[in-house]
């Protein structure tokens, strides 16, 4: 999996502790030898001023970048789950809920999560008996104009967008 964001907002936060450290060890000695010059208020204001200048930028970009890194590191997982999913069901055409978690490394309710999102984005059709544990997939011109349910053959009702439930078995028919 791709961790160039975590990466490269790493080395932002380890570069900029580095340069800290370096110049914090230098301006030190600087004061230290009397020989330099350099006095304690002048090493300070050059301390401050290359903290607030590189420092503090390179550090809060790179924690920017870290955690933005891996926000995408999630959605791209869940994508990835997702695609799973769908290739899972639409090859096998029915299987149960309980296998399609084992098989996509997640639970119940993250199957059904998941569905319902790829509903809500046009891309799956079928029907789920959440009953008997069992997920279908159905071709959309076979579930479009039926007003009874695949499962036991009640009346079907409404239940949201792309989502028709049936209130006898309660069978979900998902809709693209």
């Amino acid at each position: 999996m791709f961790r160039g964001g975590r990466t490269i907002g790493l080395l932002l936060i380890l570069g900029g502790l580095g340069i800290m450290a370096i110049s914090a060890a230098w301006l030190a000695s600087g004061v230290a030898d009397k020989n330099s010059g350099l006095r304690t208020s002048g090493a300070i204001l050059g301390g401050g001023l290359l903290f607030v200048a590189i420092i503090l930028p390179m550090l809060a970009g790179g924690t920017y970048v870290f955690l933005k890194g891996r926000s995408e590191e999630a959605q791209f997982a869940t994508g990835q789950r997702q695609r799973k999913l769908l290739a899972i069901v639409e090859t096998a055409g029915q299987i149960s809920i309980a296998d399609l978690a084992l098989q996509i490394g997640g639970t119940r309710d993250s199957v059904r999560d998941d569905l319902y999102d790829l509903v809500s984005k046009g891309l799956f059709s079928g029907y789920a008996d959440w009953n008997r544990g069992i997920l279908y997939t159905r071709a959309a011109s076979d579930l479009r104009g039926s007003k009874t349910c695949p499962n036991c053959g009640g009346q079907l009702e409404i239940a949201g967008k792309g989502l028709i439930r049936c209130p006898y078995c309660g069978a979900e028919i998902f809709l693209p």
